[in-house]
């Protein structure tokens, strides 16, 4: 379930995005000089000077060490004047060049996170009664659990507009989260049906009334909640999995083949995939094809440290 500032990015970012591209072609380049002397004058806590020098010229520093910290030095200006569109400038080319450098990291958590709750804040006083931002309160009881609180907000929602997009699925994964794994799922899954009413291309209601069935035993239903949810979105690799393996279950282990065979090439680093089509080529009579998918889950499982059997020697899953 995405978090409270998860979901707020994805309300934000991608239109700033184009904004930002837009600042990150102004005229003529600086010299390095002037960049240098931007970044001092940054540290003297000066940023309404320094800031427009970055703009212009952290786009053709070809010094690798100086575009770092000059484009450190823009997202750490632009944060202090509120500037969003050229701090999303400087972060997104500091993830892309150096993206496993420990500092880059960890201004992007810091920095996105901040713009998150400056949004959250403007949000809430610009339009604290729309849809948009009873959404944003419902997840952060979502957030905190408190599951009848933000499913009472998701119902107020709907019951003036109907016909809400994601809404049902809200609903319907708040009161999953109420029931847990034990309790009653038919008021969230009807949710889920609910939703695919609105949006009958949602991948995501069908891959949860797949695994709702899935649950239930109903082998037959998860497949056909599945195979819709790989059709909607063919790059949904779990779909493909969770497909492979209600058709397992269902011993339909030849039609289990061809969505097995797709994850193992979309994930071919878990060993579960490998596993499942191990047995699915096993019960099909392609023996070679199992011994082949056995050792690809062996070395799969030792890339990641787990074991491949059990203490009493059967395999583990």
């Amino acid at each position: 379930m995405l978090s409270n500032r998860s979901s707020l990015l994805l309300l934000f970012v991608c239109p700033i995005i184009a904004d930002a591209q837009t600042a990150a072609k102004p005229a003529p380049a600086e010299s390095s000089a002037s960049t240098e002397h931007a970044i001092e004058l940054v540290e003297q806590g000066r940023c309404k000077e320094a800031l427009p020098i970055l703009e212009r010229s952290v786009p053709h520093l070809t010094a690798k060490q100086l575009r770092y910290h000059a484009a450190m030095a823009q997202a750490r200006c632009a944060m202090a004047l509120d500037r969003k569109p050229s701090a999303i400038s400087a972060l997104l080319l500091l993830k892309r060049e150096f993206p496993d450098d420990p500092e880059v990291l960890y201004v992007t958590v810091h920095y996105f996170s901040e713009l998150a709750n400056r949004t959250s804040q403007e949000l809430a006083a610009k339009a604290p009664t729309s849809a948009q931002a009873r959404m944003l309160e419902a997840e952060a009881f979502e957030s905190r659990g408190a599951w009848d609180e933000a499913a009472g907000i998701y119902k107020a929602i709907l019951e003036q507009n109907s016909s809400a997009p994601r809404i049902h699925y809200r609903l319907g994964q708040v009161l999953l989260s109420k029931a847990g794994e034990t309790g009653p799922v038919d008021e969230a899954r009807a949710e889920f049906q609910k939703e695919l009413q609105v949006d009958p291309r949602d991948a995501s209601a069908e891959f949860i009334l797949g695994e709702l069935a899935r649950r239930a035993g109903q082998w037959d239903e998860a497949a056909q909640h599945f195979s819709r949810a790989s059709t909607l979105d063919v790059g949904f690799s779990e779909a493909y999995l969770a497909m492979g393996i209600s058709l397992t279950s269902a011993r339909k282990f030849a039609e289990a083949v061809a969505p097995l065979e797709t994850y193992v090439r979309m994930q071919p680093e878990d060993p579960s995939g490998h596993y499942q089509l191990a047995i699915a080529y096993q019960r099909t009579g392609n023996k070679e094809g199992a011994a082949r998918e056995n050792a690809l889950r062996d070395q799969a499982a030792a890339a990641q440290g787990r074991k491949t059997t059990g203490a009493d020697g059967r395999p583990v899953r």
